[in-house]
């Protein structure tokens, strides 16, 4: 192989219409409408075929097609309309400016493995990567000032084909940056950004791009540049491919990598967020800072997590990525010496005593000081995942929090449905999405008008779904009969069906098929046709999801399924668009309780598309009985197979019993319950789960308090954090003495709801001062061998009877029914982030 350049030429804009350039570089452009008008007036098919990546078309267009839109007066109207749109957005005063004043200027860095912008930069899989997309969208939107770290995979997750015996091929083309909407990152003297990180033996140097989101930018690490050698070149080739050994070193690179990026560029940022525990090694690189600057490391690892907000997406253990520890002490044996520490403390940032193992989980959550899932649900279940860590701890209140995710409606709306709003809302909800009131206005569009707006986008989706089909048959070589009759394939009128999501076995995408007499019977009615298209793909590694697909594709040439189950290739954030846009229902059928929160249903309910789904992630939340249905109940089994068999039955009753009849029983050409539904379910989702409530919520509850955190942590040379760590290592080598003694109660008699209950309790704390611990009433309902429904109410101390022995006084007000209840003593101090940031508790024996 020979070396060579390359250089990009690009037709000369014509002067009238040059910030097209300016434009296709920001993704501002991938939730305007008007803007992708833009670029798709310029030549409809070569649009198409690009698949809308607006650098490219601008590469390839023809210099005719640019004059001839320089010399077409209705689109420089429309071009002039865009180009004021994108100046005040970049220049308006934002919801962050007003409420936050104080925090003007002060970064937060978010870091992630995967970012899913716009189908023209194919760097995601699918769920986390488009929520953080979409995250750093609402940023945008409402002038957060973040900052996103990620990687530049060449080969990006990967292209999924679907060959003739209905098996996913993956294919890894070579992304060619100069033709995506990515620019180097440039020095302010106009170099190249380029960084180097250690790896065993060696330096691997990770090339810095940039992309613009709106006001913000996502700074992209690439180590395929000619400094590295062919194997380190080829470590951000993938997303989520390779072996271990790839993916420690990718997640140094993000982790380690990232915070040296940020710090060349000059870039220091306030807070810090862990999207996903991918990232998490930015801790121990910010820890090695701290302490080549001379800060002590306990002292250091207060500072770190003062700033540190770390949002874990995984509910099952195997999802959360582990190293063992001597693939770690490879990895990161010269930052011993660098931290001051031995092999077992660096461990010990990470360690997990049930899989003796490093947990990247276990390393962020140690040292963040706020946790948080991506739903109520999945709080509740990564509380109970990691009580093993907090075992004096009830699971309760274990200090993971929950944000619940959402989407960026802008993006995910069609824009049909966009200007039917428009029409009756007025344009203002788009600066205040997450505001229920104007939403109540939905009831105001005339039934037939939506009903009509429907049908029309389910007609585009299914001429799309044909197309790709079609494609995918001429590429296998299929009989030109074969090609032909897809041309049939789906009914418009006929109920339609959704579902596409990543294909792991957990997410069932093979429930429906559970009784396929049953599904036939279905299927095949004369009268009231079903049909359903799937999307999804397997990891490359994941058999077993590759098999489901395999099973799906098989049913659909059976009689009597044939054109009527529909399994297209290479689900990516255009196909899904076009689905959530386009079908009637939108199927979800996890295992209970495995999904994290499913952002695809919130995205198909902004569109009037109706949810079925399993009562699992972000649906118990927003189901309400008018706004879609539930299958299945909230519950565990014996076994997987009772589950199945349960939700299974379920689920074909739900569907013969209530979708089936709703959508058929039209009267005046339109289903009138189902478009009761449709109004239900736009109104009550899209302000509750959009990314601009999340953002917002991110920012209220964690983002102001850790940038705030993390400067009176570092003022006055670390007073603070040094003074934390001092009164964590005091009460951690004195806590052995603390003890409930006794506790004295009023006796046993009827009491009546309202009344307060007193008590007495004498505890022993030795060389521990009253002010550095909480004495509290614990009460609530009893549960399995537990309390649930946890309240405390404080103690207060009245008097010492000798030396470390104190009496506290105090009640709690009765609830009606039966009610446990018992006394605690746990560490207390106002700069904890969290009330058990010191997982320690005493508790009485016996009353």
């Amino acid at each position: 192989m020979y070396f060579f350049r390359t250089v990009t030429v690009s037709p000369q804009l014509p002067e009238r219409i040059s910030r097209l350039k300016e434009l296709s570089y920001n993704f501002w452009f991938s939730w305007q409408p008007k803007a992708l008008e833009l670029f798709e007036r310029i030549n409809r098919d070569k649009w198409q075929e690009l698949n809308h990546n607006p650098v490219k078309l601008l590469l390839e267009v023809s210099p005719d097609d640019l004059a001839r839109m320089a010399g077409d007066q209705e689109y420089l109207n429309l071009y002039d309309q865009v180009m004021a749109e994108l100046d005040q957005y970049m220049n308006n005063q934002t919801w962050f400016a007003e409420q936050y004043p104080d925090l003007a200027g002060k970064t937060i860095a978010y870091f992630s493995a995967e970012f899913g912008l716009h189908e023209s930069l194919p760097i995601y899989s699918g769920g986390l990567g488009v929520l953080a997309g979409d995250h750093c969208k609402a940023a945008s939107d409402i002038g957060l000032p973040l900052v996103g770290v990620g990687i530049l995979y060449k080969q990006g997750y990967f292209t999924q084909y679907i060959n003739r015996e209905g098996w996913q091929e993956a294919h890894y083309p070579f992304q060619k940056y100069n033709e995506m909407p990515v620019r180097p990152a440039l020095t302010e003297d106009g170099r190249e950004v380029i960084i180097p990180v250690d790896l065993p033996g060696r330096v691997v140097y990770l090339k810095v791009w940039q992309v613009q989101i709106g006001r913000i930018k996502v700074y992209l690490l690439d180590a395929d540049i000619t400094l590295n050698s062919d194997h380190d070149r080829g470590l951000t080739a993938q997303l989520y491919g390779g072996d271990r050994e790839t993916r420690i070193s990718q997640e140094i690179l993000l982790g380690i990598g990232g915070v040296k990026a940020l710090r060349y560029m000059g870039i220091n940022p306030a807070a810090w967020h862990i999207n996903e525990g991918h990232a998490a090694f930015l801790c121990i690189e910010r820890l090695r800072e701290l302490v080549q600057a001379g800060v002590p490391l306990a002292t250091a690892k207060e500072a770190v997590r003062a700033s540190t907000i770390f949002t874990t997406h995984t509910p099952v253990p195997a999802g959360h990525d582990t190293f063992d520890p001597d693939r770690v002490h490879r990895y990161f044996n010269h930052y011993y010496g660098l931290l001051g520490v031995d092999r077992d403390s660096f461990m010990n940032l990470g360690w997990d005593p049930k899989s003796h193992s490093f947990n990247m989980t276990i390393l962020a959550m140690n040292l963040s000081a706020y946790c948080n899932g991506v739903s109520q649900l999945h709080g509740n279940v990564t509380r109970k995942m990691f009580h093993y860590l907090f075992d004096p701890i009830p699971v309760e209140e274990v200090p993971v929090f929950s944000v619940t995710n959402g989407i960026h409606i802008l993006t995910w709306m069609s824009r049909e449905l966009r200007e039917l709003l428009n029409s009756y809302l007025g344009t203002a909800w788009h600066g205040n999405i997450s505001n229920p009131e104007p939403w109540h206005a939905i009831g105001n569009i005339p039934d037939r008008e939506l009903w009509g707006l429907h049908k029309s986008l389910k007609k585009k989706t299914i001429n799309f779904v044909r197309s790709i089909l079609q494609k995918q048959k001429t590429r296998n070589q299929e009989a030109a009969e074969n090609i032909a009759e897809v041309a049939e394939y789906l009914n418009p009128e006929a109920l339609t069906i959704g579902f596409a999501r990543r294909f792991a076995t957990y997410k069932r995408a093979t429930l429906l098929f559970r009784d396929k007499e049953r599904l036939a019977r279905i299927f095949s009615d004369p009268e009231r046709p079903v049909q359903i298209i799937f999307a999804g793909k397997a990891h490359p590694a994941d058999r077993a999801g590759q098999e489901l697909i395999k099973y799906i594709y098989d049913i659909s040439q059976e009689e009597p399924f044939k054109g009527k189950i529909i399994f297209i290739e290479n689900y990516d954030m255009n196909v899904a668009r076009h689905l959530v846009q386009g079908v009637d229902v939108w199927l979800n059928t996890p295992r209970w309780p495995m999904e994290a929160s499913g952002t695809s249903g919130m995205k198909a309910a902004v569109n009037g598309v109706i949810n079925c789904s399993v009562l699992d992630g972000w649906w118990p939340e927003a189901y309400n009985g008018e706004n879609g249905w539930a299958v299945g109940r909230e519950t565990g089994y014996r076994t997987e197979d009772d589950q199945d068999r349960d939700d299974a039955f379920h689920l074909y009753s739900v569907l013969e019993d209530q979708i089936i009849p709703a959508y058929y029983n039209q009267t005046d050409g339109y289903p009138k319950e189902w478009v009761d539904r449709m109004k239900n379910s736009i109104k009550t989702i899209t302000p509750q789960f959009s990314t601009e409530r999340m953002v917002k919520e991110y920012t209220d509850r964690f983002y102001s308090q850790a940038v705030r955190r993390g400067e009176e942590f570092t003022a006055n040379n670390f007073q603070v954090a040094s003074q934390v760590q001092d009164y964590k290592r005091f009460i951690k080598d004195n806590w052995h003495h603390v003890t409930v003694k006794s506790v004295e109660v009023e006796s046993d008699r009827e009491f009546k709801a309202g009344e307060d209950m007193q008590l007495t309790a004498t505890v022993y704390l030795g060389p521990i001062p009253p002010h550095d611990v909480a004495v509290e009433v614990v009460h609530g309902c009893e549960g399995d061998h537990t309390l649930v429904g946890i309240k405390t109410s404080p103690l207060t101390v009245e008097g010492q009877s000798e030396e470390g022995v104190y009496r506290y006084k105090g009640g709690f007000t009765l609830e009606q029914g039966t009610c446990g209840f018992t006394v605690r003593i746990r560490p207390n101090n106002p700069k904890f982030a969290t009330k058990f940031e010191l997982p320690l508790a005493s508790w009485a024996a016996n009353f």
